[in-house]
C-alpha cells in the first residue's frame, strides 16, 4: 500500500485559485467533501484576516451555487457549500483513490495525504492530468499494515509489556518479571523488546512532516 502527499496546484480558471491567490495569506481547509455527478459539495473552514470579503467574493462567484456559512468569527468562518467546479475531487473519485481530510489551500495550491495501491496512484495523476491540473509529488512511501511492523513474537512481547506495566511510570513490571511471565530468558526478552521499540521509533520519526527539512521541523516540532 502506497501513501503519497501530493500538492496540486488549480487551474486559474477554478474558483479556488482565483480565490487563494487573491488572499494569499488566507487558508483555506477542506473538512469534508462529497463530489455529486455535476457538483462538488464540502464543508470548508477559511481562516484570515479578510475572511468577510473571501466570503463575499465566494457568494457572488459564478461556479459557487450555494454557500450556507455555519460557524463565523472575525478571522475564521466555516461554510457549506456547492460548486460546479470540483475539479479535484472528480478526479479522486475517479481514481478511486482515498483521499485523506482536511486538506489545505493555500495561495492557489493543495496539499493533499492519499493512500492506497500504486496502480490507484498511477490513476490518480493520470486523471489529474486530464482535468488540467499540474502537480508534483512531494513523496511516497509503503506503509505496511500496522501488524506487519513486528513479528508476531515482538508484537506478543511488546502487547504483554503493555498489560503487565512494564512501560507505565512507575514501572509496575520489571524485566526480569515480564520475561518470567512469558517463559522466556530475560536477555532474549530485552533483545526483542529493543528490536521492536527500534521499528516502532523509528517508524514514528518517519512519521513527522517536514523532517526532510530542518527548519519546517523545528516550526512542527514549536507549533505542537
Amino acid at each position: 500500500m502506497a501513501q503519497a502527499t501530493l500538492t496540486i496546484t488549480m487551474p486559474d480558471e477554478l474558483w479556488i485559485q482565483q480565490v487563494s491567490t487573491a488572499f494569499p495569506k488566507a487558508t483555506l481547509r477542506v473538512l469534508a467533501a462529497v463530489p455529486g455527478a455535476d457538483s462538488g459539495f464540502a464543508l470548508v473552514r477559511i481562516a484570515g484576516s479578510d475572511v468577510a470579503t473571501i466570503v463575499e467574493e465566494l457568494r457572488s462567484h459564478p461556479q459557487i451555487s450555494d454557500l450556507t456559512p455555519l460557524q463565523w468569527s472575525d478571522t475564521e468562518v466555516t461554510a457549506h457549500f456547492e460548486t460546479t467546479a470540483s475539479l479535484l475531487f472528480f478526479a479522486v473519485r475517479d481514481s478511486r483513490m482515498p483521499i485523506e481530510l482536511p486538506i489545505e489551500i493555500v495561495d492557489g495550491e493543495a496539499t493533499i495525504d492519499v493512500t492506497g495501491s500504486r496502480e490507484q496512484l498511477a490513476e490518480l495523476a493520470g486523471q489529474l492530468e486530464d482535468r488540467g491540473l499540474t502537480y508534483r509529488i512531494e513523496h511516497v512511501r509503503e506503509r505496511p499494515h500496522e501488524r506487519q511492523l513486528l513479528s508476531d513474537r515482538q508484537l506478543e512481547v511488546v502487547v504483554a509489556a503493555v498489560e503487565e506495566g512494564y512501560y507505565d511510570t512507575p514501572r509496575r513490571c520489571s524485566l526480569t518479571e515480564l520475561a518470567d511471565h512469558l517463559g522466556i530468558a530475560k536477555s532474549t526478552c530485552s533483545e526483542t523488546l529493543h528490536r521492536a521499540e527500534e521499528t516502532i521509533v523509528k517508524r514514528f520519526v518517519d512519521e513527522i512532516p517536514g523532517l526532510e527539512d530542518p527548519d519546517s521541523l523545528e516550526e512542527t516540532l514549536t507549533t505542537n
